[in-house]
C-alpha cells in the first residue's frame, strides 16, 4: 500500500470541498472519489464536483482526476423524497429530516474498495464534530474500516481531520477555496441552488457565521442570503 496516496470523499458540499481543497494542496497524490446514488440532486452536485476539481487544478499539481463510482439506492429508499422529488425537507425543517438510513455505511463502503484497489491507503471524509447521527461517531469510522480491511486483507484507514470542527471553523479554513463551485442543494432548479431546502439554508448560514460573502447563486428570487 502507498503511503503517499489519500483519497477524499467528495460529495459536493461545503466541508467535503474544503477538505479537498486542504489535502491537495498539502498531500503528495490525491484522488477525490464521488459516489453516485441516482438521488433527485446528483445530476446538478456531480456537474458542481467537477467544476471544484477542475478549479483546484491549476494550483494543486497533487489533485488528481475526479473518480466516479456507482451505488444506486433506488431499490432500497423506495418512494423517499430523495428519490422522488417530492416533499423535500425545507428550510425550516431540523437536521433530522435530512437523514439518509445506511448513506455512510453504503458511501464509504464502495471508497474503501475502490482503494484497496488502487492502492490508497487512507480515505478522508468531511464529518464535523456536530453530526449528530449513528454513522457519523468515531466508533463507527473505526469499526467500519476494520471491517472492510478484514474482508479484503489489507489495512485501510478513515481519516476524519474536522471531526473536532465546528462549521465555523471549517468555514474559516476555506476562505482561498473556489467555494462558488460547492454545492448543496436537495432540490435543485437545474444547476442553481433552490434557496429554500433545508440544505440551502445550511449553507447560507455557514456563510454568515463564518462572516464570508456568500458567491452561490440561487433560483429562488426571495432567497435571503444572510451576509
Amino acid at each position: 500500500m502507498n503511503s503517499e496516496r489519500s483519497a477524499v470523499l467528495c460529495s459536493g458540499g461545503l466541508d467535503s470541498a474544503i477538505l479537498l481543497a486542504e489535502w491537495a494542496g498539502s498531500r503528495p497524490q490525491v484522488f477525490p472519489l464521488y459516489v453516485r446514488s441516482g438521488l433527485t440532486w446528483e445530476e446538478a452536485e456531480l456537474e458542481h464536483v467537477h467544476a471544484f476539481v477542475r478549479a483546484l487544478q491549476p494550483r494543486c499539481p497533487a489533485l488528481q482526476p475526479l473518480v466516479v463510482l456507482e451505488q444506486p439506492v433506488r431499490d432500497l429508499y423506495g418512494d423517499h423524497w430523495s428519490v422522488t422529488g417530492r416533499q423535500v425537507p425545507g428550510a425550516d425543517t431540523p437536521d433530522e429530516a435530512v437523514y439518509l438510513p445506511g448513506r455512510n455505511v453504503l458511501l464509504l463502503t464502495k471508497a474503501l474498495l475502490w482503494c484497496h484497489l488502487h492502492e490508497v491507503r487512507s480515505l478522508a471524509i468531511g464529518v464535523l464534530a456536530s453530526n449528530p447521527f449513528p454513522d457519523a461517531a468515531p466508533a463507527f469510522f473505526e469499526q467500519l474500516a476494520e471491517v472492510i480491511s478484514a474482508a479484503v486483507g489489507d489495512r485501510l484507514s478513515i481519516e476524519r481531520p474536522y471531526g473536532h470542527l465546528h462549521k465555523r471553523d471549517v468555514m474559516r479554513r476555506g476562505r482561498q477555496a473556489p467555494l462558488e463551485w460547492s454545492f448543496s442543494c436537495i432540490q435543485p432548479r437545474g444547476s442553481l441552488h433552490c434557496g429554500r431546502c433545508n440544505k440551502c439554508h445550511e449553507r447560507q448560514t455557514a456563510f454568515r457565521d463564518a462572516a464570508m460573502p456568500d458567491p452561490t447563486r440561487y433560483a429562488a428570487e426571495d432567497s435571503i442570503k444572510p451576509n
